[in-house]
Order: structure tokens, then sequence, then C-alpha cells
């Protein structure tokens, strides 16, 4: 019997296989802009046709401090045993986008070089200095001699190094956006477009989206030039890939993947070993034959020990340590167990587990739009010399389809202040957002648990083993601060995922 077959299905899958798809896009590699539209056939970059500007050649550059955070699938949530019965952290598969990470957590220095930032520029507006003031006094105890820290662990040089503490989170977010204006203010001086400008006074200041809105000068000394022919030079937008995307707190979901660090004990995907701590195994004792026995964090090993006997100190620390104290992580990072809890950006709620997406989980979301004039121009800066936004209402979000309402932080419309604006600040301090949880009517039981309460990880000095475990959470009003609570920052990484 003759059988015909038809080898041409044979050759076309032998072909897929001995290219790796290149028919169908090069495989991994991501198609490169060239030098004409590949939708008009126009080229890129002439200013004989218009002058249509496309940077072809863009690498992604980190923020100073911070490193690389590959994301990836993991299992968030509880590794330890529940023993406080709260069930608010069950175990759930996400995947974390890529991110940047603060290698270490904030330290006085760089809080006070903020502060000396704020000074020196608000010099009409003293409150804003005054609101944003770590709290020294959190060091105070009614029977414990620790007037030494209230007066000197901020400002005293000995303590450059260590985390600083007494920050709320309110607080740690103002931080975040001051250094966004100033590392772009930086990237923009070394691209010789502006000067050095040390006698910016009030409103008249470097920030980011003024800048990009038209509404800051500054001490120009090149703008762009411009390759439309109808324009000389032009300022730097976003599309040029000068500007760095913001700084800001890290999301639970994204700090705790960067705390457990499993691109370390990983294998072709194949997890063997789910981390208790930032390092494998059950101990917190370093078991690598050179260090074994030190301590891998700062924290409390029990009543009445915070660091050990004279002459064999645990973990060299009475209270906080130098942030870059033990061994880092797998991704580099430093005290993601022990020296201060970090708060991050999350409201917090015992269920959020239920509720949030499996990409990228997150809550606390509050759409904003700018706030415009009557002719559609963007409103005049704020008494800080930031954009005034405001939140998104019910109106506008079902008018547009490319609107959701403006909060997802309790499922509520509108419940959050700006304390940007110097002039509400005090009214923003005091808003109460949505109110207590339940409470309905006035003598209603209420909850700790509100629209104002944050989520922060990570442990302490004064706490012990458990809470170093990545995957437990706490949380505290965002108004409030502790000696043992600090923070570090975070910032999209835009493009690529493996950083390249």
């Amino acid at each position: 019997m003759n059988v015909k077959l038809n080898i041409f299905p044979l050759v076309l899958i032998s072909l897929l296989i001995v290219t790796g798809c290149s028919l169908f896009g090069g495989g991994n590699k991501p198609v490169k802009t060239g030098n004409e539209s590949t939708t008009t056939g126009w080229e890129y970059n002439n200013p004989d046709n218009g002058g249509f500007e496309v940077k072809t050649n863009y690498e992604e550059q980190p923020g100073p401090g911070l490193v690389l955070i590959e994301g990836g699938t993991y299992t968030m949530g509880q590794t330890e045993q529940d023993v406080t019965y709260d069930w608010n952290n069950v175990p759930r598969r996400v995947t974390v986008a890529s991110f940047y990470m603060d290698q270490t957590e904030v330290r006085n220095l760089d809080y006070r070089e903020y502060l000396h930032w704020i000074r020196r520029v608000f010099v009409d507006y003293p409150e804003v200095y005054k609101n944003a003031l770590p709290d020294t006094l959190v060091w105070r105890s009614p029977l414990a001699f620790n007037e030494p820290y209230v007066d000197y662990y901020f400002r005293h040089p000995a303590y450059n190094e260590y985390p600083v503490v007494g920050v709320d989170w309110l607080q740690a977010n103002d931080y975040c956006v001051w250094r966004t204006d100033r590392v772009n203010e930086m990237m923009l001086i070394n691209e010789g477009i502006l000067d050095m400008d040390p006698n910016q006074i009030g409103r008249e200041n470097f920030n980011t989206g003024a800048y990009l809105a038209g509404q800051y000068e500054g001490l120009v000394v090149e703008n762009l030039p411009s390759l439309d022919p109808n324009k000389e030079s032009r300022r730097v937008t976003m599309e040029d890939g000068i500007l760095l995307p913001k700084y800001r707190l890290p999301t639970e979901a994204e700090w705790e993947y960067a705390a457990v660090a499993l691109i370390g004990n990983t294998y072709d995907e194949r997890l063997y070993e789910r981390r208790l701590f930032p390092w494998d195994g059950h101990n917190v004792r370093n078991a690598d034959a050179k260090n074994r026995g030190i301590m891998m964090a700062n924290f409390k090993r029990g009543r009445g020990d915070m660091m050990g006997m004279a002459g064999d100190l645990n973990d060299n620390g009475a209270i906080t340590v130098p942030v870059s104290s033990y061994w880092p992580n797998d991704f580099g990072l430093y005290c993601m167990a022990g020296n201060v809890n970090e708060w991050v950006l999350d409201v917090y709620r015992p269920l959020s587990y239920e509720d949030v997406n499996d990409f990228r989980p997150y809550r606390g979301n509050v759409f904003e739009t700018l706030v415009r004039n009557e002719d559609g121009s963007i409103a005049a800066k704020d008494s800080l010399g930031r954009l005034k936004t405001r939140a998104v209402t019910d109106e506008e979000a079902a008018g547009r389809t490319n609107y959701q309402t403006s909060d997802y932080i309790n499922y509520r419309d509108g419940d959050l202040m700006s304390r940007l604006d110097y002039e509400s600040q005090e009214a923003a301090r005091g808003n109460a957002s949505t109110g207590s949880m339940y409470a309905q009517n006035e003598g209603d039981m209420v909850s700790l648990v509100t629209d104002k309460v944050r989520v922060y990880k990570g442990g302490s000095w004064k706490d012990r083993v458990y809470w170093l475990n990545p995957a437990s959470r706490r949380f505290l009003d965002q108004d409030e601060a502790r000696d043992d609570l600090g923070f570090r920052c975070a910032m999209i990484s835009v493009g690529s995922q493996t950083g390249k």
C-alpha cells in the first residue's frame, strides 16, 4: 500500500524548532525601534518632516541608593505558626513586577539632609519644617533612662549611619516626594539643562511635576535643541528618558517579596526551601564556617536580653545598629529582618488577601487628577511648589470610561486629604478619614482598623524573633511614630523585567 505523506508541516515544525521561533519576532529578543516608523514610513528625529523625536537607545538607570529586585511569582503570606491567631495573612500565590528598592533603611544622615533643605527653602513657612521633624520623644519611657537617646540619637554624628526612627507614615511619604525632586533636579544639572540653584525659596523650588507642566523655570543653562521646525529649543519631557520615576514606599507585597529573596533558593523555577527569614534555615545564627554562631539580625532574644553578655555580645546592638550591619540577603538588601520595622504603602485590613489582585497586590489606591482652571489649563502650584491634585469624583468616573472611582482603600470614595499644601496641612493632620470602620451612629462600637491605619513589617531591635518573619504583619495609625519603626524607599522598574 502506497501512503503519501505531506512533509510540509514537518518541515515547518523543524524550522521553528531550529530557529527558536525567530519567524515570530526573534524569540525572546525585543523588537528595537529603528530610524523610521514601521507604521507610516516617516523618519524619526528628522527636522525636515516635522521633527517627531524618539528616544531609540534608552537604557534604564537605577536611582541613587537603589538595587534591582527582579520580579516573579511567590507564595505571599504565613510561613510560621500564627501564634496570635489573627488569620490576617493566609498564604496565596501572587506575582510582583520588578522594581527598585533601597539597599538600606533611610539613615539619620539622610533625613537630616532633607530637613536642612526644607529649612533653607521654606523660610516663610516654618511649620513645614516643624511638621517634618521626627519625634525624638518616642525614646522616652517612664521607667527607663532613655533621655540620652532623646537628646543624641537623631543629631549626634555617632548615629549618622543608624536608621531614622520617630517618623510617621505621612512624613515618610513626604520624604519620598522630596527625594524624587532632588534626584531629578540633579539629573537635569548633570545633563547641562539646569544650573545649580541654592537660592530656591518657597514655591519656586524644583518639583518634577511642576517642571514637566512648564511651571518651573529655574536657572536654565541650555534647553534641548528642538527638531520641530517651529521651535528653536524645548524643555525636557518624560519621553526623553532623563527624569526618573517617583520614589515611594514599597507595597506590602513588594517588601515581603524583597525580604524573602527567593532568587537565592530556586533552581529552574523550582523552590527547594520556603524561607522563614531573609536567609535559609530556621536558625537566627550564621551557619557559615567562617562566621558560625554570629547573629544574623538585631532583635530581642528574651526578656531583659537586648544584646547578650559583656565580652560576648550576641548582636552588638542594645538598640538599633548601622543600616549596613550583618549580611545582605540574596537581593543585596540589608536588615530586612530586625534593626527597625519598616512602613509600607498599604492600608491594613485583616482580610486583604481575599480581595487584592494576584498581580502587584496592593490596598490603598486613591485615584487623582490634576486641578485645572476653567479653560483647561493646569492650576497654579500650591504653596510648596507642587501641582495641585484632587480625587476623581463619582460623576467623572461615571462619565469617563477611563476613570475609576477615586478610592479603593475601603471601597469608599474620596477619604484621603493631601498634606502637600502647607495651607491645608493642619486640616489634613486632623482629618479622621472615613472614620471608624464599623461605627454608623454616635455611641456605636468602633475598631482600631480604620482607613488611616497602615501596615508595617520586618521586626526590630525590641521584638522577639517571631516578628522577624517577613510574612508577619502589624499595623499602626499613619500619624503615629515609634522608636523601632523606620522606612526605606522603592521605585518602579520601567521596561524590561530583567533590568537589561
